[in-house]
């Protein structure tokens, strides 16, 4: 099988110095194995799927259900054994708790009896007639199903049959559609005994339910918002870099702010007494604690590199010039976009099917029981790793086809005659051919992206010899192979997909190349990439600090019956990514011409012989940055390398 990588080579029919860009063949598809246990992963992902369907009711958390095995606003199929399921409860939609303020938990089931009906009673109802008169009024029976409305006030067993008088008022909710009790006793009774007696999943599971508007709402308005920050990269100036600064600085504050005030707020409530705020309150004190540090380090990278703003202004601008040559590229993060919604409403569908995962067991009196599986319930593990490598996966792809989008458009001597469907061509490559890589790619990025991060700044602390018990540490590290092990993890990051977009190479061969060829050629605009990638980043800090400031305010109006500290995170997370998936067009065009400047500076040197292939405004930003770098050091006199050959290779090994 032929692999469709990018070679420049120089055509025997062409006069010396002339090159065109040709397939590169006698290559086996990249990362194969890599790509079997993706696909082997993806398997157990769909076993889970299917299990959780078949074993799983999640019909059961999204409309409630009542004692008997009948889920409310459904046409249920009867249960053997009990006389009272299999009713169609269709116009039935709300769970009414006969004893709603006296619950006893017995053998983790609650004793009172739990009716669909088709409405809650809002004012309080003294007799049995008043039960009556209800149910003839609203068609809404709170006596058992076995029992007629015309033998309420008649029946000996009406006593048993029906609730406990006084019936309380009560207003739907939309935790499992329960009839809620709106007196102070009744409620706080019924709260903490219903809340409290649910476990750790179905809490989350229902905080999610009940604010699944809020959680909508949420993704249009983050969906919005990258739309927005991309145009904003777009068109960007040194004005729009300072706006967007500046409210990054004000967003992160007042996030900040907002989110100590609530745990403030939570910790002087004397009332808070269900598991759920108690819960809340100490996610909120983690979430303070957390968005504190980031903002305090965003802060003091923000005064470092203050100084390189018009630089970046102006390196911002020539990916935009590079774009201009391929205006697909802003289409691009649409589909991924697509790509991942579709995912993830998938995977909280599944993960509501594993939370309600259990069999039916009928008890006496012909009461269901629905005994959880212990089994399916703890495979949610391997369905939150699923969740972060194929998020992963999807920008991966995404970022070998914008790479092989872009290495087309800068390797192309005619920029009057640019490539025919540039984009199409690097996805047919990528689905064809390098899958694997991206499978690869995706998994070990983000495994190793914390401690590649953590070893790198220790190993340049301790390289830094300031006393005698750093010089110590430093060969300690040195001889325990710390050294070594950065220097492996170091080449490990997204420049990777572009040279094996270019050189149709493996993952790993081609973030060594991409590391030797970028620290060789371009390290002094290192600094100037860095901050430009900073600045692109805040953009997606923004983004994340109004999705959360929306959804705080809008959680925190429902906060004793829902856990939506995990709502929030979740929120957070799409957040990032879907801002993720739309800027990091720039930032992708951005790296990608790093690297392409850094394979041209390697086999060109500028003469008519070999002549560059970068735009004039990007070799005109080029000099001025080398300039400016050559007055604050003498050994940058010279501005471009000057390499022999005649022969634009692939990166070199």
């Amino acid at each position: 099988m032929q692999c469709l990588g990018a070679e420049y080579l120089v055509s025997a029919e062409k006069t010396p110095g002339q090159r065109e860009w040709r397939p590169q063949i006698y290559r086996k598809c990249t990362d194969t194995a890599w790509l079997v246990l993706f696909f082997l992963f993806w398997t157990g992902l769909v076993f889970i799927m299917g299990y959780s369907v078949v074993a799983g009711a999640a019909g059961r958390l999204l409309f409630g259900y009542d004692s008997f095995g009948n889920v409310c606003g459904k046409r249920n199929s009867p249960v053997e054994g009990a006389p009272l399921s299999g009713q169609d409860m269709t116009l039935k939609k709300h769970v009414f708790f006969m004893n709603a303020c006296d619950l006893e938990v017995k053998d983790q089931w609650l004793g009172p009896t739990a009716l669909c009906v088709s409405s809650c009673p809002e004012k309080q109802l003294d007799t049995l007639e008043e039960v009556q008169h209800f149910a003839d009024i609203n068609g809404s029976f709170l006596c058992v199903y076995s029992l007629n409305s015309f033998n309420y006030t008649q029946s000996p067993s009406a006593d048993t049959l029906c609730p406990r008088l006084p019936v309380p008022p009560s207003k739907p909710f939309p935790l499992f559609n329960r009839c809620i009790p709106q007196t102070p006793e009744c409620y706080s009774l019924f709260a903490s005994v219903l809340i409290n007696d649910a476990d750790a999943l179905h809490r989350i599971l229902s905080g999610i339910m009940a604010g699944r508007d809020t959680i909508l709402g949420l993704c249009v308005f983050m969906f919005a918002l990258s739309l927005a920050m991309m145009l904003t990269f777009r068109f960007i100036s040194t004005l729009l870099v300072h706006i967007i600064i500046s409210l990054v600085i004000l967003g992160l504050l007042f996030v900040c702010g907002v989110l100590w005030w609530l745990y403030y707020d939570y910790t002087n409530d004397l009332s808070t007494e269900l598991d759920t705020e108690r819960e809340n309150m100490k996610c909120m004190l983690a979430f303070a604690i957390i968005t504190t540090v980031v903002t305090v380090v965003l802060l003091v990278l923000i005064f470092t590199l203050r100084k390189r703003m018009k630089s970046t202004v102006e390196l911002l601008r020539v990916t935009n010039q590079a774009i201009s040559s391929c205006p697909s590229l802003l289409f691009q993060p649409l589909w991924t976009f697509a790509a991942l919604v579709f995912f993830w409403v998938l995977w909280v569908a599944v993960l509501l099917s594993l939370g309600t995962a259990g069999t039916a067991q009928v008890l006496e009196g012909g009461q269901v029981e629905y005994k959880p599986l212990s089994g399916i319930r703890f495979m949610w593990w391997y369905h939150l790793i699923g969740l972060i490598w194929t998020s992963e996966f999807i920008l991966a792809c995404q970022r070998m086809t914008v790479a092989g989008a872009v290495t087309a458009c800068y390797f192309n001597r005619n920029q009057n005659d640019p490539p025919a469907h540039p984009i199409l061509s690097s996805l047919f490559i990528l689905f064809c051919y390098h899958q694997g890589t991206a499978a690869k790619g995706s998994f070990l990025i983000t495994v190793t992206r914390i401690p590649r991060v953590i070893l790198t700044h220790i190993y340049n602390t301790l390289k830094d010899p300031h006393g005698a018990w750093s010089r110590g540490a430093f060969r300690c590290s040195y001889y325990c192979g710390l050294p070594c092990l950065t220097r492996h993890l170091h080449h490990l990051n997204q420049n990777a997909y572009t040279a094996a977009a270019i050189n149709g190479t493996d993952f790993c061969t081609s973030a060594k190349d991409a590391d030797k060829i970028m620290s060789k050629n371009s390290s002094h605009l290192t600094s100037v990439n860095c901050f430009g990638n900073f600045v692109i980043f805040l953009g997606k800090v923004l983004v994340v600090c109004f999705t959360v400031f929306g959804g705080l305010m809008a959680f925190n109006y429902n906060r004793a019956l829902q856990v939506w500290a995990i709502p929030l995170l979740l929120v957070a997370f799409f957040a990032y990514l879907v801002a993720h998936s739309f800027l990091s067009v720039f930032e992708t065009v951005l790296d990608i011409l790093f690297l392409c400047f850094a394979v041209d500076l390697e086999t060109n040197d500028g003469s008519s012989e070999k002549p560059y292939f970068m735009h004039p405004e990007f070799l005109s930003f080029v000099k001025r940055t080398n300039n400016l770098n050559n007055a604050r050091s003498q050994e940058h006199k010279d501005s471009l390398p000057n390499e022999e050959g005649t022969e634009l290779r692939p990166i070199v090994r």
